[in-house]
């Protein structure tokens, strides 16, 4: 048996003011049937900076963890082999 709940987000109304030049641009994506209506264009820009972020962050810890690692006394060759092992193991090769 399988139960499906549905999850309800509650929402919060905002009121934001655009230029003539922007509420065409978002009125355009509309019209071509990007977008369902203003509120979803703006969802999708915020869940987009949501993505860019987290991707930033990855990445930022990622040189964080490098730099914190030290000098290694391996020539180029072997840590590009051992990368390879690793994505090799990750499933990414």
């Amino acid at each position: 048996m399988i139960i499906k709940t549905k999850i309800r987000m509650s929402t919060i109304r905002k009121t934001i003011t655009f230029t003539e030049k922007q509420d065409k641009w978002i009125k355009s994506r509309i019209t071509i049937g990007e977008f369902t209506n203003d509120s979803e264009y703006l969802r999708d820009l915020v869940r987009q900076d949501q993505a860019k972020n987290a991707k930033f962050s990855a990445l930022k810890a990622a040189i964080t963890e490098g730099m914190e690692s030290g000098i290694r006394n391996k020539s180029v060759p072997d840590i590009m082999k051992e990368v390879e092992e690793r994505m090799r193991a990750d499933g990414r090769l």
